[in-house]
């Protein structure tokens, strides 16, 4: 199932469906059970053109059509970019059921919150793996300490994390900046004079625990 839509636009829901169905010559009604949770959604939907679904409800046709012959591995590339968040995690509720029928799930995605809802985690930079293992292995194999920061000069904040000699990483995450210093400690009272002495204000420093995000930039970082 590829990232972009790339069912018939100008065929129904239900002629979409027929379509793939008959291509692996098999039917709707056989293998209905493949599909209900999905199919349900949009089955009110069966006599609209595809083309006029919303983003969500294309995925969930385009799922459907990937699913109606029962394969025993599932590819989805990117199968959430552009859905709005409530049809993404009816996305992803749908996948965990799909497990339950013994079908194998590949997905590719560049969201490392969905990432995490996986059962293993392939890294992966330039085409090369860089780790594979559960969410939760990755997270306890980060060994280094992570630090969040806010000032009241967000902006230039990052530049200026950057420029104190003891810190090997810093970049911007969410509403503050995350920074890895080059060794297990980092003298706080000194980072805090070096901002206090570029104009920051207000200065919040903490250390947090790490995401698979922050592994991934982590390693990523380090071998460019």
């Amino acid at each position: 199932m590829p990232g972009r839509f790339s069912l018939y636009q100008d065929l129904t829901v239900e002629e979409n469906l027929k379509f793939f169905a008959g291509i692996f010559k098999t039917t709707i009604k056989e293998n209905y059970h493949l599909i209900e949770d999905i199919y349900r959604h949009i089955e009110p939907f069966k006599n609209r053109k595809a083309g006029k679904l919303s983003g969500g409800m294309k995925q969930k046709l385009a799922l459907s059509c990937a699913l109606i012959h029962k394969p025993e591995v599932l590819v989805l590339d990117e199968p959430t970019t552009g859905v709005d968040a409530v049809s993404r995690g009816e996305f992803w509720e749908m996948l965990h059921k799909l497990k339950t029928q013994n079908i194998t799930i590949l997905v590719s995605t560049p969201d490392m919150d969905e990432a995490s809802l996986c059962d293993e985690v392939a890294l992966m930079q330039e085409g090369k793996f860089m780790q594979r293992a559960t969410p939760e292995r990755i997270i306890e194999a980060f060994d280094e300490k992570l630090w969040s920061v806010q000032s009241n000069k967000m902006f230039e904040l990052l530049s200026h994390l950057s420029s104190f000699p003891e810190i090997r990483l810093a970049y911007r995450s969410g509403d503050h900046i995350c920074f890895i210093p080059k060794k297990q400690s980092i003298e706080e009272k000194n980072l805090l004079a070096h901002l206090e002495n570029l104009g920051h204000q207000s200065v919040k420093l903490k250390q947090i625990k790490p995401t698979i995000e922050d592994s991934f930039i982590s390693q990523m970082q380090t071998q460019n």
